[in-house]
């Protein structure tokens, strides 16, 4: 049985710049080829960048992927490394995009991999299965392919599938098991969720069951707008084993040898199998030579608690989103509360201290610990703290205009967000927003206010969680010798917006760890009202909850992007009409939503 050294580029690409990506791929590239690397893949779409939407829709862009995949192919035998087989995930196109007059059936944009070999593109697979679910429109933008590429390296024959063929029974790897590969290369760009990785395990070892093959999994990583990758690279055997499996949330080379079945005799270069899926056989003549010496092992990473986990994808998916549109730090308003606090620590490691602004915005109702607490966070983490006094700007506006009640407590907060944007628009920092899920799901929030942001890093994250989390990196940092940066204060004391005397969260909304199963249930679970109340929760609670989750969706249309890690989050996922008579109870209609 042959023995193929595989090099799996766990890497970070950044949609659009396919020039950039190109030389992320040449460079990969040689590190596996340093490494005795025999077959290289790299994740899907790595040359254009993933998901790039609308883009598709631009037959500029599709030539550009194009013309980028060819010119990749003579730059890689150009460095020497044309007999070094590598699949690449790009855009391509075999007709007009789906969307006008022109359009052709069966034809059009492609998600796509290709086999660069020798200066040239050797093969090409389009993929078959196109998600269409969450956060995925696939069947907006691509064409579905009909044809198993399968490739003959080193005595193998491998087979290319992309992402969402792993996911789906049948189809390309029902077609492989048929074609008798001894490989599997499936090429993701599989978003971060939350415990993901225990699924994905389980499902590669079905899909290779099923493949009767080893299947070599390779996942992007890094930060796109709401989405934040985190590779998981891994081979696992036809039988199961898994074999090698790579960190999350960092770009690592993974490298190990695998033996791998035979090819048999040569069949037809294509025929057809049952799935209404073709086989298109390819070979490639050379490669190089086995490395001599030990095996190459890469290694299976031990998984980590879910609140490390979380962690780690909100500090990538923030520091690419800053890096990536190339702001150069970021600002936001200290309360002393919890999810400013937290917020403030996520900056601090995704970018480090000197690009993080931290104001404190005091007004006369904000207290001494909370003006105390802002100011120890700051000593802790090391940022740029200031302090900007609101009062004397709220008085300003009392004196020519009549408000009182809930108008005067949103002054206060549209008068930060006026701050925290000049200040943007002054020193270029981009202003990032501090309202957890939970808030977002009630409307607990001022328009204009302290919604006021470009990004949001805690937008998926359930209150709930926001205090694991604070707990979790304090105790992190106690483990290695190093200064907890979220004040023990922050973390014990009852949450406050601190608009009007003695306010409390508590004062209009049920305590959060009653609030938020009910929210877990109806904004990620889908739960109607029934459902809820045979769950345990108190109807009028549930009535209570309900009625302002539906009537917050025009201030949730209108918030920062935030980074994903759960399975149904705010814009991408949940897609709701603002101007929607639908309520659980029955009643079909409600008052209009208060705008604050």
């Amino acid at each position: 049985m042959p023995t193929l050294r595989l090099a799996l580029c766990q890497v970070n690409p950044t949609v659009g710049d396919t020039a950039g990506n190109a030389e992320l791929i040449r460079a990969w590239t040689r590190r596996a080829a340093d490494a005795g690397a025999q077959l290289v893949a790299f994740p899907e779409m790595t040359l254009t960048g993933y998901p790039v939407e609308d883009l598709v829709f631009r037959r500029s862009f599709v030539a550009a992927s194009q013309a980028a995949l060819r010119r990749l192919a003579a730059d890689l035998a150009a460095d020497g490394l044309g007999d070094l087989p590598v699949v690449v995930g790009y855009l391509d196109a075999d007709g007009p995009p789906q969307v006008g007059g022109d359009a052709q059936p069966g034809r059009g944009a492609r998600n796509a991999a290709a086999l660069l070999h020798r200066g040239g593109v050797t093969a090409t697979y389009f993929k078959h299965h196109l998600p269409n679910y969450g956060v995925f429109d696939e069947d907006r933008y691509f064409v579905p392919g009909d044809t198993l590429t399968v490739v003959r390296a080193g005595g193998v024959d491998v087979a290319l599938t992309i992402c969402e063929d792993l996911w789906q029974a049948g189809g390309p790897f029902a077609v492989a098991r048929q074609a008798g590969v001894g490989l599997v290369v499936n090429i993701n760009g599989s978003p971060y969720e939350l415990n993901k990785d225990d699924v994905r395990l389980p499902l590669v070892r079905r899909r290779a069951a099923e493949a009767g093959a080893p299947i070599a999994y390779v996942n992007m990583v890094g930060g796109q707008d709401e989405l934040v990758f985190e590779g998981d690279s891994m081979i696992v055997t036809a039988d199961g084993v898994l074999l090698t499996r790579a960190p999350q949330f960092v770009e690592h080379l993974l490298v190990h040898d695998v033996e791998l079945a035979g090819a048999g005799p040569h069949a037809a270069d294509t025929e057809d199998l049952a799935d209404g899926m073709r086989v298109v056989r390819r070979t490639v003549e050379v490669i190089p030579p086995a490395p001599t010496g030990p095996a190459a092992d890469g290694g299976t990473m031990a998984p980590v608690a879910d609140e490390a986990e979380v962690w780690q994808a909100l500090v990538l998916g923030l520091r690419d989103y800053v890096n990536k549109n190339r702001f150069p730090s970021v600002v936001l308003g200290l309360s002393g509360g919890i999810d400013s606090a937290v917020v403030a620590a996520l900056a601090v490691d995704a970018l480090g201290p000197r690009r993080v602004v931290g104001v404190s915005l005091p007004s006369q109702h904000s207290s001494d610990h909370s003006r105390a607490d802002a100011e120890d966070l700051a000593k802790r983490t090391g940022l740029d703290y200031r302090v900007e006094p609101i009062q004397p700007m709220v008085d300003t506006f009392l004196a020519n205009i009549s408000l009182s009640g809930v108008a005067v407590e949103n002054l206060q907060a549209r008068v930060r967000g006026v701050i925290l944007m000049a200040l943007s628009n002054q020193e270029g920092h981009l202003v990032l927003t501090t309202g957890n899920k939970s808030e977002l799901a009630v409307g607990y929030s001022t328009l204009y206010g302290d919604s006021v942001g470009g990004f949001n890093p805690v937008k998926d994250v359930w209150k709930t969680l926001i205090w694991r989390l604070a707990k979790w990196r304090n105790a992190d940092a106690a483990r290695r010798g190093e200064t907890p940066p979220i004040p023990e204060n922050s973390i014990g004391k009852p949450p406050s917006a601190e608009l009007s005397p003695g306010q409390l969260d508590s004062d209009n909304l049920p305590d959060y760890d009653v609030l938020d199963p009910i929210l877990i249930g109806y904004v990620d679970g889908d739960l109607g009202r029934s459902g809820l109340v045979e769950s345990g929760h108190d109807p009028a609670v549930v009535d209570k909850v309900l009625r302002l989750v539906d009537t917050a969706e025009y201030k949730r249309r209108q918030s920062a992007p935030g980074t994903k890690i759960s399975m149904k989050a705010f814009g991408r996922d949940r897609r709701l009409p603002i101007t929607n008579r639908w309520r659980e109870d029955g009643a079909g209609t409600v008052g209009a939503a208060s705008v604050e």
